[in-house]
């Protein structure tokens, strides 16, 4: 199917139930990343996993890879799957997106989960030169630039074990499509919070227990906050059994 701007949007379908849990992936990541995830929820929901424009084997021919154009793809999926009754979860630069969808998703969104998205919420805004000096390595060496940062994003414990692909994976990702959704990503928490106050919906944050999380700013903004002992940036993967105990907890939150 195709997003508001014409572009290819790939999806997978599994389980049923009335109410649909929407995946939704970070940055140069696609929906496999949640694949220990979807099994254990199948039997009880419509699972749907969504690789967003330019990423996976989703479209890329989009001029501008910002936040609501990644959430008018997630609608698109629930607009053509007819979803009603909808949970959406996003990881890293997905938690940004589906804070937009929800908003696209009047009234058919039962709540948010975002996993690991935001540590503390604060609306004053990017420092644009810290923002360049971000940036400078993966405008020279995309490849070099992102294998060093994810390895610092993967837990002790991940990092020689079985999600090591992940390094490599993310590095292979098309770097024009990368780098302008990663310039996106990193100046969207002021329109997050606008977004989260638009949507209107109960929402948990899933987050790595270190670095501690500012619980008290996320509630402020309306985030409950749970915590995972023990993993890194990707939760999902280096613990699945942990993680998805947090989840269920959270989407018992939304019944």
């Amino acid at each position: 199917m195709k997003s508001a701007d014409g572009v290819a949007v790939c999806y997978e379908v599994l389980g049923s139930g009335t109410r649909a849990v929407v995946f939704v992936h970070g940055w140069s990541c696609d929906r496999r990343y949640w694949r220990e995830q979807v099994d254990h929820l199948a039997e009880r929901f419509t699972v749907v996993t969504v690789d967003l424009a330019g990423h996976g084997e989703s479209g890329t021919d989009r001029e501008v890879f910002t936040m609501p154009a990644f959430g008018a793809d997630v609608a698109a999926v629930a607009d053509a799957l007819g979803l009603a009754e909808t949970v959406l979860v996003g990881h890293s630069m997905g938690g940004d997106v589906i804070v937009e969808a929800a908003c696209l998703l009047p009234d058919r969104v039962r709540g948010l989960v975002w996993v690991d998205v935001y540590r503390s919420l604060d609306e004053a805004g990017s420092d644009d030169s810290a923002l360049d000096a971000f940036m400078t390595p993966f405008r020279a060496d995309f490849p070099a630039a992102t294998r060093a940062f994810v390895r610092r994003l993967l837990g002790a414990n991940a990092r020689s074990g079985r999600i090591a692909w992940v390094i490599d994976d993310m590095a292979a990702a098309p770097p024009a499509v990368a780098l302008d959704a990663l310039r996106h990503a990193m100046t969207n928490e002021r329109p997050a919070i606008a977004g989260l106050r638009r949507a209107g919906v109960p929402a948990v944050a899933i987050n790595p227990e270190q670095p501690p999380t500012d619980a008290g700013s996320l509630a402020r903004h309306g985030v409950a906050t749970m915590t995972l002992a023990g993993v890194g940036h990707f939760l999902m993967l280096e613990d699945p059994a942990g993680f998805n105990r947090l989840l269920d907890g959270a989407l018992e939150t939304f019944a």
